[in-house]
């Protein structure tokens, strides 16, 4: 390998946006920010919960107006 050319590797400093955690590893970057970490995201914390897909096509239609009597018009 060419040492020229090569990043320059170094200890960055990775702070979580979520929680406030910082931890330091290795990246050519000198910071990085992260959304979430593993401190606190719900699928490491256990807490994870899974959205339920019922009511998410009648919220798109109470979003965009869109009514039961109009569906049936248009099905006709």
């Amino acid at each position: 390998m060419k040492a020229s050319i090569q990043p320059e590797y170094k200890l960055a400093k990775v702070t979580c946006q979520t929680c406030g955690e910082e931890f330091e590893l290795g990246s050519t970057k000198d910071e990085i920010k992260v959304d979430t970490c593993s401190k606190c995201h719900p699928f490491y914390t256990g807490s994870q919960t899974f959205v339920q897909a019922q009511g998410r096509v009648e919220r798109f239609n109470r979003k965009y107006g869109i009514s039961k009597e109009e569906k049936e018009n248009t099905k006709e």
